[in-house]
């Protein structure tokens, strides 16, 4: 089984070809292993432990998109005020500042302890030893206002924070694996669960496996936290949305199975996998959001193309999905240059290319290409959804908050029309 096979079938991730040898050849420099074959076959769980680390991006910062935090205060307050106590989950929980920033904005709200718990997982064991010191330095502290680092956090050295006890005892840390939960064991057990930006980097069937988990921790009557660019995958499998302005809260579909207009308020998610990025890079700052492509497409035939012609350029995209799932890269972007001969100003072509040098760990051309696709159709979702996540992995917030933003309102459109 290849490095790439055995990283999928332990972790879900979809992780790249180029990404999973990089990450065996350094673990091979470390164990002294000159071969990759006879390596692989001497994996053994610690071993392939510290494979994993190598591929995870436990990349995240305090009060990350903050109004999901208070969006769950409230609730948290709406409950005890009934003599109900909250469980809450986030998983994965990277370095630990997604459910210390709940700890501390319950804490901010005036909430007593006892009405809430507070459960956090993630796969990578370094990340967890991290969470449990909470020690954090000055790329942790990115929200606008910082005030909360005065009051609940003590200055050990240089940059670096550690998070009063009093916080760090209210959260229970343990390394674990969504696709392995103990579902039967923790059914219905959490009223509120945060799994922001794990899906983005499953392909369409481990997605559905990882919702199906979560649906079943989830109580009936819970709230779910996704990532923005996570919520069309949700809707698509049994959630449907709450309406707190940019939270992108859900909650389960318990009604009768609705029409797919109901469920599903944005286009179906593409059957396209994504990858984790490789170690993060020293990177260009993306351009703004508004910025033009480089050069501009050529203009539309006046009339439309036949009923037949249509059909053929339609089949040259659903060609290019189905051969970019197997892997075969170039011959998904020749589908997609085919249909650009065609249809010189087809933007979900452009939105597939980016797809397909992503996939390729062709980052630069993947940015250009979704600029592209955007400038052709400034309501592109899903191009915006990624394009602002390239740029929040490049270090460019301003742009990524920018791209965030547009598409949050598009959601929201698209949700107000349904």
């Amino acid at each position: 089984m290849t490095a790439q096979a055995l990283l999928r079938r332990a972790t879900g991730l979809s992780v790249s070809k180029a990404v999973a040898e990089r990450a065996v050849g350094q673990r091979m420099e470390q164990t002294g292993f000159s071969d990759s074959e006879a390596y692989l076959q001497a994996l053994t769980p610690a071993e392939m432990t510290q494979l994993i680390e190598l591929v995870v991006v436990p990349e995240s910062w305090l009060f990350r998109d903050p109004q999901a935090f208070y969006v769950t205060v409230e609730l948290v307050q709406e409950r005890w005020a009934r003599g109900r106590a909250t469980r809450i989950l986030s998983i994965p929980c990277a370095g630990g500042e997604e459910p210390y920033s709940m700890a501390m904005a319950l804490r901010d709200g005036g909430v007593p302890k006892q009405a809430f718990s507070i459960d956090a997982y993630d796969l990578s064991p370094g990340c967890i030893e991290r969470a449990q010191a909470g020690v954090y330095g000055r790329n942790a502290f990115r929200a606008q206002d910082v005030a909360f680092r005065e009051r609940y956090f003590t200055h050990v050295a240089d940059d670096a924070y550690r998070i009063i006890d009093s916080l760090r005892e209210q959260v229970t840390f343990r390394q674990g694996n969504l696709l392995q939960f103990d579902t039967a064991t923790y059914s219905r057990h959490y009223d509120v669960i945060f799994c922001r930006n794990l899906l983005i980097y499953f392909d369409k069937p481990t997605t559905r496996a990882a919702i199906h988990n979560l649906s079943a921790l989830l109580a009936d009557d819970g709230m779910l936290l996704a990532g923005y660019a996570e919520v069309p995958s949700f809707c698509q499998n049994g959630f449907a949305t709450l309406q707190f302005r940019q939270a992108f809260a859900l909650k389960k579909e318990t009604a009768a199975p609705a029409s797919p207009a109901q469920v599903a308020p944005l286009p179906a998610a593409r059957p396209l996998r994504s990858v984790p990025p490789a170690p993060r890079r020293t990177a260009a700052a993306a351009p703004a959001a508004a910025t033009a492509p480089r050069t501009r497409p050529v203009s539309v035939p006046s009339s439309p193309p036949a009923p037949a012609a249509q059909a053929a350029q339609a089949d040259l995209l659903a060609e290019a999905r189905l051969l970019a799932d197997r892997g075969q890269l170039r011959e998904a972007g020749e589908k997609c240059h085919a249909h650009l001969a065609r249809v010189p100003e087809a933007a979900e072509a452009y939105f597939m290319l980016g797809i397909i040098n992503e996939l390729a760990g062709k980052m630069d051309l993947a940015d250009d290409y979704w600029r592209r696709c955007i400038y052709l159709q400034p309501d592109h979702y899903e191009a915006l959804c990624h394009l602002s996540l390239l740029a929040e992995r490049n270090g460019n917030h301003t742009a990524a908050a920018t791209l965030k933003a547009r598409a949050a309102r598009i959601y929201q459109r698209r949700q107000a029309s349904n």
